[in-house]
């Protein structure tokens, strides 16, 4: 099969690694990481890559994304069908799972990650956007219920909201590509320094290899017909949805 793939470079030596094992023809396609700062901007960026696909070329294109701070809704298919994670954002997929994040992260959603994608370039050792951010919500529950209905709003809410002291842990998800590198010491050595306790967890490029081996199960991935559009759900466990767009040549 050949596909395309549409990713952010968070991922890049996960993704290579999984595209030197996978036996389909992908044609792989990145953006700059943190891009999802600019969640207009990036779905603009994926939208034209969408469009710019050759239907007669290839027979699925796929999103190494979550949501991505709702940079994901919005966008509408062709010809082509569009392969997406059910994921809020990138800690899922470094994890491997859903369940994995709700284990790890369930009970505190404020609390701070890491991994060797974001500090391979020198950067800051955290991500720099907190959850709340990072999903595009930083709203009123009024605001919430307004434009998402009140019951994904009460679920945002108490998602996000903090808890406990987790916005004053680090985790580091580590993952094979790096390894090698010292970068998990740095984390730790900086958690340190900023007065965190710190933490390492093992992550999973299951979704990863899933996604370029065309391994698509409904509980992983969502896959968006032709002339859909991508809608976020907001919950933990459906995430992502299609809707019908309309074909624009009828």
């Amino acid at each position: 099969m050949r596909y395309k793939l549409i990713c952010c470079d968070v991922f890049s030596r996960e993704m290579y690694d999984a595209l030197l094992k996978s036996s389909n023809n992908v044609f792989p396609v990145f953006t700059m990481k943190m891009s999802h700062e600019y969640p207009d901007r990036l779905r603009e960026l994926i939208q034209k890559e969408i469009d710019n696909t050759d239907p007669d070329i290839f027979s699925h294109i796929l999103l190494g994304y979550g949501l991505c701070g709702n940079a994901i809704a919005g966008l509408k298919t062709g010809r082509i069908p569009v392969v997406i994670p059910r994921a809020h954002d990138c800690c899922t997929i470094f994890l491997g799972s859903k369940q994995s994040f709700k284990k790890h992260f369930g009970h505190r959603p404020s609390c701070r990650w890491t991994s060797g994608g974001y500090m391979q370039d020198g950067d800051y050792y955290l991500r720099k956007s907190e959850v709340h951010q990072f999903l595009g919500i930083d709203m009123s529950f009024e605001e919430l219920a307004e434009k998402y209905g009140e019951e994904n709003a009460r679920y945002i809410i108490e998602t996000l909201a903090p808890k406990d002291d987790s916005d004053k842990q680090v985790v580091f998800i580590e993952t094979p590509p790096y390894e090698k590198f010292d970068l998990k010491k740095r984390a730790e050595t900086e958690a340190e320094k900023d007065g965190r306790s710190f933490e390492s967890i093992q992550g999973d490029t299951r979704l990863l290899e899933m996604l370029v081996n065309g391994d698509w199960n409904e509980e992983d991935f969502l896959i968006v017909p032709p002339y859909h559009m991508i809608e976020g759900v907001y919950d933990s466990d459906i995430i992502v949805k299609a809707v019908p767009a309309g074909n624009p040549d009828e």
